[in-house]
């Protein structure tokens, strides 16, 4: 449980997020979504209740949880810690303590993995916001992090910026990854889903695969049923066919 002055924020979970699953975390502003994460990314300490990574607890976790998970904000900006892109990503080898050869091969294996070796002497501040998403998720791949959190990933983005978001988690999914992804546009990445968990008011209202989930859906919860707009759930995708 986290509390927020008097108010408290999330209440009884009970949450099991397994290796290599695309979660989609879905709710209204103001669900939980960002506080969840955060606890689960060691970024905020419940006052309640236990966290456990990899079957340790999260406290003890230290940099083994540096090293594969990384949480992506819903502002990339915040992030970017590097003059140039490369810069950036070599950040958080560098501060794992890599060797310099080895933060060098990163790198450029994450530059090359995200197609921002064209872009690599560029300042971070600016690329598009669908290149900051990349170049978010390429530290993070260059620190050997297996699992990335993903809070609003379509949060002020163009069309090419979303495709762009896309493509990385289509492609993170197809490498074993595991996906967690914060959003309440399930029209855009539920045709990815696994496991579609709603969130309400600091509690899971419902967890399953997207389709039992969506035909359980209350509309107090805050969340459309994109299957009004899609003939199913694989058709949820604003990633162009083909």
């Amino acid at each position: 449980m986290v509390f927020s002055g008097k108010t408290r924020a999330l209440s009884a979970l009970n949450l099991d997020i397994h290796a290599g699953q695309c979660l989609l975390l879905a709710g209204s502003n103001g669900s939980g979504k960002t506080i969840l994460m955060r606890c689960v990314a060691g970024l905020l300490d419940p006052n309640e209740g236990d966290i456990f990574f990899r079957g340790r607890p999260l406290n003890q976790a230290g940099r083994a949880l540096r090293r594969e998970l990384g949480l992506i904000f819903q502002d990339a900006d915040a992030q970017i810690l590097g003059e140039t892109v490369e810069e950036d990503i070599a950040f958080g080898p560098e501060n794992l303590g890599f060797s310099k050869e080895e933060v060098k091969a990163r790198t450029v294996s994450a530059l090359e993995a995200l197609g921002l070796t064209p872009k690599k002497e560029d300042p971070p501040r600016r690329l598009s916001g669908g290149e900051k998403r990349r170049l978010a998720v390429a530290a993070f791949l260059a620190m050997g992090c297996d699992t990335v959190i993903m809070d609003e990933p379509f949060a002020n983005l163009d069309w090419p910026g979303v495709v762009q978001t896309l493509e990385i988690i289509r492609n993170l999914k197809q490498q074993g990854k595991t996906l967690i992804i914060l959003t309440h546009e399930l029209e855009k990445v539920l045709a990815f889903a696994d496991r579609l968990v709603i969130l309400h008011q600091g509690i899971i209202r419902d967890d399953g695969t997207p389709m039992e989930v969506l035909d359980r859906l209350k509309d107090e919860w805050g969340v459309r049923d994109p299957r009004k707009s899609y003939l199913n759930v694989e058709d949820c995708s604003w990633l162009p066919k083909g």
